[in-house]
């Protein structure tokens, strides 16, 4: 991949043969964050897991202490009571299975979660074909299948993300945007890394956290120290 001059003269800050401590890493994020936007930081971890085997598996979610930066749009599939339940509790869509023509026929996808009640799981599960593919499929696991649906409201409009594994078995998260404090940042990191770090598989053998990079949307990647996690 070419990058241009700017680019390349950013990057110089960042020394490649170095694994960074958390803190020094956030602040260097920031420094090589250079696009005219308000820039997303996120985080790829590599891990020792296989993916294809259920039992090594890593799916969940947090909240970061400090938001995401981002207004979240929630969709929940409920009906009766909870319909109305989602509504008070701040949701942006909500209905049942009228919705479904709408999504499958007219490629509607104006949300960014999808929040479902147990008992519409089977409406759902027929979305699944253009759901799964975009990781909006609700999960029991990240606490998007839930008759609580006012606190999956809140909590995702407080900044819960959603970790899971890629096909390469690394995981990506979002930790807040280059205008947050270093500080808010690191509140954000270290609550993902501990969220991460009780997730490891018990039957996963060898090292679990191969490597940690903190990057902004378009800046070059910082190595993160991982031997403190």
């Amino acid at each position: 991949m070419k990058h241009g001059k700017k680019y390349n003269e950013i990057a110089k800050l960042v020394d490649r043969t170095v694994a960074y401590e958390p803190n020094d890493a956030i602040a260097l994020v920031k420094k090589t964050a250079i696009a005219k936007f308000d820039e997303t930081v996120e985080v790829h971890i590599r891990t020792g897991c296989d993916g294809r085997h259920a039992e090594q598996q890593i799916r969940g979610a947090v909240v970061l202490p400090n938001g995401t930066g981002k207004t979240v749009r929630v969709l929940v599939f409920a009906k009766g009571d909870k319909l109305a339940e989602a509504e008070a509790a701040g949701a942006d869509f909500t209905g049942g299975e009228e919705l479904i023509p709408k999504i499958q026929k007219d490629g509607w996808l104006d949300f960014d979660v999808v929040v479902a009640t147990p008992d519409m799981m089977g409406v759902v599960g027929r979305l699944g074909k253009v759901l799964g593919p975009k990781g909006l499929m609700p999960n029991p696991k990240a606490g998007t299948v839930t008759m609580d649906v006012t606190k999956a409201i809140q909590d995702i409009k407080a900044g819960k993300i959603e970790y899971r594994l890629d096909k390469t078995n690394i995981v990506h998260v979002p930790v807040g945007k280059v205008s947050f404090t270093e500080e808010a940042l690191l509140e954000n990191f270290n609550a993902l890394m501990d969220a991460i770090v009780k997730a490891r598989p018990s039957a996963l053998k060898g090292q679990f956290l191969r490597s940690i990079t903190l990057a902004s949307t378009m800046g070059p990647g910082v190595k993160v120290n991982v031997t403190k996690f």
